[in-house]
């Protein structure tokens, strides 16, 4: 009965975000469990990469490089998924994202860019493949946000204010879709992904070590264990919820 819970068999997701880092992790999870998955992100190496891993895996998948911002990219990617792989059971919002920001030197267009690009495709997405999940008779919605969400720390007034937009999207899509749609978001901690590294001195690692309880930066593995399990019939009593993933946490140390 264990390994049924965590069965993704017959299902298909979408990732978004896939080429790398946490995107391509959660696929390969996805993979691993079952699924069949339609990769997007902007760069086609990238996800011909990841394709080639989930056929080791002895999984389909599908490729849309593309702009996950754009509609005419969603629209592909939703009609190809359905026609190549079977239905939509699965879709995990991981494009996004953001780096710090001074409040009194960011645009208010730079401002309105950060905010459209963590919560609009992720709103198009869901409202995209909601026909499709239905028709197949359910879906499971992860939405992948940030620990910004909930910190309240300097320089993050752009990213923190997106992120816990896109929350409470979370929250509110749950009462609309339920009960055929579950919709959870995932909040990351520090994981050491390409988008870190810029930003990741020998001083920052050290304090984010010693603050964090338990003892270690997260890996992109860690997100995607937890999108397997949100996206498995082990969470079909879960929706609207929002799951911190940090190590322990519970104050900025960026």
């Amino acid at each position: 009965m264990t390994s049924s819970l965590f069965s993704l068999q017959g299902q298909v997701a979408i990732v978004t975000g896939a080429g790398k880092g946490i995107g391509k992790a959660c696929a390969l999870a996805l993979a691993e469990a079952g699924a069949d998955i339609a990769l997007t992100a902007r760069t086609q190496a990238d996800l011909d990469a990841v394709a080639q891993a989930i056929t080791a895996l002895g999984r389909r998948s599908i490729t849309v490089a593309g702009d996950i911002s754009d509609q005419a990219t969603m629209d592909q990617l939703v009609a190809r998924t359905v026609a190549e792989l079977g239905k939509i059971t699965i879709l995990v919002n991981n494009a996004g994202g953001s780096g710090p920001n001074h409040p009194l030197k960011m645009s208010a267009d730079d401002f309105n860019a950060a905010l459209l690009w963590n919560i609009t495709p992720a709103y198009s997405m869901i409202q995209k493949c909601t026909p499709a999940m239905r028709a197949a008779g359910g879906g499971a919605v992860i939405n992948i946000s940030s620990v910004a969400a909930r910190y309240a720390q300097k320089n993050f007034s752009a990213y923190g204010a997106a992120k816990a937009a896109l929350n409470q999207l979370t929250r509110n899509l749950a009462q609309d879709l339920g009960p055929q749609l579950r919709i959870n978001a995932i909040e990351p901690g520090t994981i050491l992904t390409d988008a870190l590294a810029p930003f990741l001195t020998p001083e920052r690692q050290e304090r984010m070590l010693r603050t964090t309880p338990l003892g270690r930066l997260g890996q992109p593995e860690d997100i995607a264990a937890a999108t397997v399990f949100l996206a498995s019939p082990a969470a079909s009593w879960i929706t609207g919820k929002v799951l911190g993933v940090d190590g322990g946490v519970e104050m900025p140390n960026f």
